[in-house]
């Protein structure tokens, strides 16, 4: 069973409309917050200049929670899509390889197009001192910082910091409360209400993400000037062309894997990629994509299904590439030369990463922050992302369901078969 998406939940929980400044704030999409964030920012850096670099704090604390949060969601997300799909059928032995093969091809495109063009260069931003080097008795925010968990088990370790056991337990504790009566008769239903669990506590950092950008930006414009920016707008030219790619590769194997031709494809396709775009959730977008592909392009039902609804769970090339590419284009920014096999790593990361994305609200904002972690990145930086991530988010979404639809059409074989 699919994970809600942000609108279903909200839709869900929220019967009755909110009032107040807070309420109303809320109701705006995360773009436009985002947007206003990152004006705001600008403006601040300009106005404070180095002083500004405070500001930045709040961008690590949200950071500092997604990556405690991160390898929790993807656990219990892989574990749920293998528990909950369905993978039987003569066509499950050929799905796994055409995912894989997609998968790769995506990464590598992503990493061959930011490789060569390169847009991090010339940014000049000061990659962050080590975490040893900050004075944590002078500095009180620091101080609170670091005792907020790395990670969800962190706490019960050796590290002893019972603050943070104090932060999980806090976060749970509100999120089970309507959850304390609900039966769990299955090994399934507890990790879902896990899961589920997870992405509640997630909603709750995403709503404050535009602080984050807006302290990030601040900080950056003050200490760095504008020159980040500059080199933002090549790395947004850079993913486009190398989804551009992707898209390239998706109708040459339609053309020559399969009876349907990419023209049909695209024409009979186009009302699952327009709201792939435009909802920015391949989960939403599904169904659609499974009507298109039986009743306009007119695959059998069983090709249909196995892309569109099996393949969604575990197929987001387009997350995949944009991840790699935006793991070597902050490296770029700061400095940082990745070995061939760190960026390997960023591959094999990507693609674990990527499984179980499907289901997770702003995944790729998400699983981000183990790509960064596994390269040892400074993931400070990924709030700066953010400021174009609301368009490329619409862009990727599209093409990982483009990278469905291409999957059903090669499972569908060369030869035209009745629904």
């Amino acid at each position: 069973m699919p994970i809600m998406d942000d609108h279903a939940l909200e839709e869900t929980t929220t019967p009755v409309p909110r009032t107040g400044l807070i309420a109303r704030w809320q109701r705006i999409p995360l773009y436009a917050r985002i947007v206003m964030a990152l004006i705001l920012g600008v403006i601040m850096g300009m106005l404070l200049g180095s002083d500004a670099a405070v500001l930045a704090v709040p961008g690590k604390l949200v950071l500092r929670l997604l990556g405690a949060l991160a390898p929790a969601l993807i656990l219990a997300a892989i574990v749920h899509t293998f528990m909950t799909t369905n993978l039987g059928g003569p066509l499950a032995m050929r799905l796994p390889w055409l995912l894989l093969l997609n998968t790769l091809v995506a990464i590598t495109v992503g990493l061959t197009v930011v490789n060569v063009i390169q847009p991090g260069q010339g940014a000049g931003i000061t990659p962050p001192p080590p975490q040893e080097e900050i004075s944590q008795a002078s500095d009180p925010l620091a101080l609170f910082l670091e005792n907020v968990p790395k990670s969800l088990l962190g706490p019960f370790g050796d590290d002893g910091k019972v603050i943070g056991v104090i932060f999980i337990a806090v976060a749970f504790g509100i999120v089970l409360r309507k959850e304390r009566a609900r039966p769990l008769g299955t090994v399934g239903h507890f990790v879902e209400l896990f899961l589920e669990s997870l992405i509640k506590i997630l909603h709750w950092i995403i709503a404050v993400v535009p602080l984050a950008v807006f302290g990030i930006v601040a900080s950056i414009v003050g200490t760095a000037g504008f020159a980040p920016f500059k080199a933002l707008g090549i790395f947004v030219l850079s993913v486009l062309l190398a989804l551009a790619i992707q898209v390239v590769y998706y109708l040459v194997r339609v053309r020559f894997g399969s009876w349907v031709r990419p023209g049909e494809l695209l024409r009979g396709g186009r009302d699952a990629l327009v709201m792939a775009f435009s909802t920015a959730s391949s989960t939403a977008t599904m169904p659609v994509t499974y009507a298109v592909l039986k009743n306009c392009v007119g695959l059998r039902e069983q090709s249909a299904s196995m892309g569109a609804l099996v393949g969604a769970n575990f197929n987001n090339d387009g997350t995949a590439l944009y991840e790699a590419m935006a793991a070597l284009f902050i490296a770029q920014m700061i400095g940082m030369d990745l070995t061939v096999q760190q960026q390997l790593m960023v591959v094999v990361t990507s693609i674990i990463a990527s499984v179980g994305a499907a289901g997770i609200p702003e995944a790729g904002l998400v699983t981000m922050t183990m790509v960064f972690t596994a390269v040892g990145l400074p993931v400070e930086y990924i709030p700066v992302l953010l400021t174009v991530d609301w368009f490329l988010d619409r862009c990727r979404t599209a093409i990982n369901v483009m990278g469905d639809m291409n999957v059903s059409c090669l499972l569908d074989g060369k030869e035209r078969g009745d629904n």
